[in-house]
């Protein structure tokens, strides 16, 4: 639990313009958002285009962030299936891989409800023996999980006391799961890439849990913010929103995160998966416009840092 907070990256899948996996790309993204301080990387996500990948593909992902991490951050992996079986054994497989935890949402079907949620999680937590964050994004899943249902769980499973909250608005159900679980350790992580998260951070929640393409930003935000400057936390959010805000459009996010990518010099294309967006010349000029003005922005505010 103590190594579950602050930043944890969600891993873009790089690849190649032909649609191969660019494992070399993967590399280099984990060096780079390793560098920019973040607490831990989360690989197989939704936004790492999980499932557009091969069984044998997934593996060789988790083994090569694994692998480039080399243990100087604690790595979670996506874990989430339909079937109860599919999602232990591919909790198993990165318990084995040397994942530090898993990240699982409820399994889709028709009619699921909260008992059958619950008793997904715990049967997940009875077969293995790893941590377990608990993926709440309604989008993906199919499936609301109230604030008293998530209590219940942190309160039946201590496996599964991490919340990764993606069901706006997130501070305010933030709030009411800590109000539901005063006394447990439980920890709240925001994700939306971003956009929220001062907020979340002043209801109560650990940090993030998100791909962005600038994970160094969320991670000066989290620290200044538990470091007790909450007005620098804020003045580096507010600075930093358009790009977030711009980089998290439904449908074409994960697009602009890797051209954005791309132009950092991490990955060799900024490519997804059939049926993924390709970006347009509106996009790719409203893009050029708010880096441009990201840079800007990233120079005042070293130059202001300077004069203090």
């Amino acid at each position: 639990m103590a190594e579950l907070k602050g930043v944890f990256s969600v891993l873009p899948t790089p690849f190649h313009d032909n649609g191969d996996l660019d494992l070399d790309s993967m590399r280099r993204v984990v060096d780079l958002f390793i560098e920019g301080g973040v607490n831990g990387l989360t690989a197989l996500g939704v936004t790492g285009e999980v499932a557009r990948l091969t069984e044998a593909e997934r593996r060789l992902v988790l083994e090569t962030v694994i692998e480039q991490v080399r243990g100087r951050v604690p790595v979670v992996a996506g874990t989430t299936a339909e079937g109860l079986r599919t999602c232990i054994e591919y909790t198993r497989q990165a318990q084995q891989a040397g994942a530090f935890a898993v990240m699982i949402s409820p399994p889709r079907m028709p009619k699921l409800n909260s008992g059958a949620v619950l008793n997904h999680f715990n049967a997940v937590a009875l077969a293995v023996d790893i941590e377990i964050v608990v993926q709440d994004y309604p989008p993906i899943s199919g499936f609301t999980m109230e604030p008293a249902l998530l209590a219940q769980i942190v309160r039946d499973i201590p496996r599964a006391r991490t919340i990764k909250l993606e069901d706006p608005p997130t501070p305010f159900k933030t709030s009411r799961i800590l109000d539901a679980t005063k006394g447990l350790p439980i920890r709240i992580f925001g994700g939306l890439g971003g956009v929220y998260l001062l907020e979340e951070l002043i209801a109560g929640a650990t940090g993030a849990m998100t791909g962005f393409a600038f994970p160094e930003i969320l991670v000066e935000i989290v620290q200044a913010f538990h470091q007790g400057d909450v007005d620098r936390a804020a003045d580096v959010f507010y600075r930093s929103v358009p790009l977030m805000r711009f980089e998290f459009q439904e449908g074409i996010g994960m697009a602009i995160r890797k051209e954005v990518l791309r132009r950092r010099g991490v990955l060799a294309s900024a490519a997804t998966r059939a049926p993924g967006a390709k970006l347009d010349t509106a996009t790719i000029a409203s893009l050029d416009r708010v880096m441009a003005w990201v840079e800007v922005e990233r120079k005042t505010r070293m130059f202001e840092e300077a004069r203090k």
